[in-house]
């Protein structure tokens, strides 16, 4: 029984350029394949049929051949038809599963090369005061990170040698087999992944390719910056494996507690205390400003303790924003101590004196506390 074409065993035009012919043969072999179609006889034979195709078409020289002689160039033993199951099935499938599932499995080329491992990224926790949040600044940290071995330049091997390619995987830093109609891939174990071996390691690094130094850093903080704020140093962090590229390091702020202010947001808080007679009487009091400067404020008479006054725009700056928030003053009316005889006399001129209009607060909260309980008789 004559031979069937093998441009129509893939149903392809005989100008199908390579990757025309690994779609139809994929999407062929999917149908037909043995595994989907169990018991079929019809559905091996004609998968055989269409692997056979594929196997003389996809290579140049075995292309030319039948392009000009037909079967006849691979009758009499010259690379007849493959059996199912053999070493070129398996290369076929692979470039299927190469084709479909390459860039989910981290896709290699064959012989691909060397895995350059990226460096770890790394975390620096600074703390700051706030007049640093306030105005910004530029800081030096010292830290010890792994660098790139000057003697090796990062290959980890020795002056003069090189790292071998890995004989097990060619390079490629996973080794593949096929298992039916799977394509298995795990990493080398010879080489964990790296497709080279350091026969002659650096003594400096000890064929790592990278060496623990002391390096001393510029941080560039923002005006603005909040607790928990992360800037981050691209390439400043671990030095990669056999000359892989550096990781980042992350520097981690947090802002020490201030003496005189409390931070929400951009909002700045100071508790002033006031004297009885200034809240009592009125008067002017300086507060401080996270700036360093003095604002003035006025104390209105008969002013009670958590009294809050505004000063717009003496806050935080926002971070990357125009935007400044405010300052808020909270009156704490200080109670006199250590009064002199003269003093106590005055003050209990003052309460004989004095008459409910004068505390209005407590006059009327025990006036509801009467109503809500009465009067109770002994």
């Amino acid at each position: 029984m004559a031979k069937r074409c093998y441009y129509e065993t893939l149903g392809v035009q005989r100008t199908a350029k390579d990757g025309d012919l690994k779609s139809a043969f994929r999407k062929m072999a999917m149908e037909c394949h043995p595994d989907r179609n169990p018991g079929d006889s019809s559905a091996e034979a004609r998968f055989k049929e269409i692997n056979a195709a594929y196997e003389t078409l996809k290579d140049p020289q075995k292309r030319a051949a039948y392009d000009r002689f037909g079967h006849a160039a691979f009758e009499h033993g010259n690379g007849g038809m493959h059996g199912f199951g053999g070493a070129d099935f398996g290369a076929s499938m692979s470039d299927i599963f190469e084709s479909m599932f390459g860039d989910i499995m981290g896709r290699r080329g064959r012989g691909g090369g060397t895995a350059r491992e990226r460096g770890a990224d790394l975390r620096y926790n600074m703390e700051i005061t706030l007049e640093d949040a306030f105005s910004g600044k530029l800081a030096q940290i010292r830290m010890p990170t792994p660098v790139t071995c000057e003697a090796c330049g990062g290959s980890g091997a020795k002056a003069g040698s090189k790292p071998a390619t890995c004989m097990t995987c060619g390079g490629a830093g996973k080794i593949r087999s096929t298992q039916g109609f799977f394509l298995m891939e795990r990493t080398c174990h010879v080489c964990q992944g790296r497709g080279e071996i350091v026969e002659d390691p650096c003594a400096s690094c000890n064929g790592q390719g990278r060496v623990t130094r002391e390096r001393t850093l510029q941080v560039n903080i923002p005006p603005g910056v909040e607790e928990g704020t992360r800037i981050r140093l691209a390439g400043e962090g671990e030095a990669g494996m056999r000359g892989g590229p550096s990781g980042d390091l992350y520097i981690f702020l947090s802002i020490a507690p201030h003496e005189l202010f409390q931070r929400d947001g951009a909002d700045l808080y100071c508790r002033v205390p006031v004297a009885m007679t200034e809240a009592a009487l009125g008067g002017e009091v300086e507060v401080p400003t996270i700036s360093g400067s003095r604002e003035k404020v006025k104390i209105a008479e008969g002013t009670q303790s958590g009294k809050q006054f505004r000063i717009k725009g003496k806050g935080m700056p926002v971070l990357r924003s125009r935007e400044v928030g405010d300052l808020y003053i909270q009156v704490e009316v200080e109670i006199p101590k250590n009064l002199t005889k003269r003093q106590r006399e005055l003050l209990e001129e003052f309460r004989k004196s004095s008459s409910d209009d004068n505390h209005p607060d407590s006059t009327g909260f025990f006036a509801r506390v009467k109503d809500l309980f009465g009067s109770r008789e002994t």
